[in-house]
């Protein structure tokens, strides 16, 4: 019979998230990844597979609970249209900047994988297409609520958000003065959300 594992599987999970989300996939060697994880080259293997599967693993667990953050974060908003803007404005709440610098693992993932792997593109078009359907919903709540068009089509509009949140996710990498940024997110937003016609 194999032996139970002695260890916790889900602080593992994250303190390897860690390692990959501060220094990239590529960047990341498993001497980090057992430092990281405390475990013995033997066991990360035997429970997690190599270092591709367990990247797809952490990215995929990443996602999973951003998704179902953001549909509860959706749902429980007194008014949508406040969701959706909050989603964009979000990158720049941490006022040290430190949490815009370190970007998003999902965003940073892509820009580093997606061309060289179908899996890591793969899911990130998963996970994409799952957040414009949550701000599709979004939106369509909005125009019930008279605070968006409700003429335009709240699929292109959705698009239209993720684009700028991913562009303002982008910008705030780069270290730029958060007022600045801030000011990038609201006119991506005043851009992207069209007001209803009186």
């Amino acid at each position: 019979m194999p032996r139970p594992r002695e260890f916790d599987e889900s602080q593992v999970l994250l303190a390897v998230r860690e390692e990959f989300w501060d220094k990239g996939y590529a960047a990341t060697s498993m001497d980090d990844l057992l430092r990281a994880s405390g475990l013995g080259k033997g066991s990360l293997y035997g429970a997690f597979g190599d270092k591709c599967s367990l990247f797809l693993r952490v990215l995929r667990d990443y996602d999973d609970a951003n998704l179902l953050s953001l549909g509860e974060r959706q749902e429980s908003a007194p008014r949508a249209v406040e969701f959706v803007r909050e989603f964009v404005l979000g990158v720049a709440d941490d006022r040290t900047g430190a949490a815009a610098r370190r970007g998003c693992l999902l965003a940073n993932s892509t820009a580093e994988l997606a061309n060289s792997r179908p899996d890591v593109a793969a899911e990130a078009r998963r996970t994409y297409e799952a957040i414009t359907a949550t701000l599709a919903a979004a939106v369509e709540r909005a125009q019930r609520e008279g605070d968006v068009d409700p003429d335009a089509d709240a699929g292109e509009i959705a698009r239209a958000v993720l684009a700028a949140q991913l562009g303002v996710v982008a910008l705030g990498r780069t270290g730029m003065d958060l007022d600045a940024l801030t000011e990038v997110a609201r006119s991506a937003l005043a851009c992207s959300l069209p007001a209803p016609t009186r």
